[in-house]
């Protein structure tokens, strides 16, 4: 595995070399169009990171607010309203 550091503000970060099989004609037509396909390929991947944690977020609130009193929307309400008291 290849490691590569890169210094990013006061942090090193490791980055690995990630191998996936594409269409030869959409590799070519990326490659014409002049896409930068590691960077589509890195913020895809950092979306479905962040939509993929966000789900586990609400699925642990849901199964947590099974055993309060309050439903998904008053709990929504209330941390709103939390938040305009500071």
């Amino acid at each position: 595995m290849l490691f590569i550091y890169i210094l990013f503000g006061d942090q090193v970060m490791s980055t690995v070399v990630l191998s996936v099989r594409i269409r030869k004609e959409l590799k070519e037509e990326a490659e014409k169009l002049g896409i930068d396909i590691r960077r589509v390929v890195e913020k895809a991947l950092e979306e479905e990171v962040e939509r993929v944690k966000m789900e586990k977020l609400r699925k642990l609130i849901e199964e947590a607010l099974k055993y309060m009193d309050i439903s998904v929307d008053e709990w929504v309400e209330s941390v709103k309203e939390s938040r305009y008291e500071r």
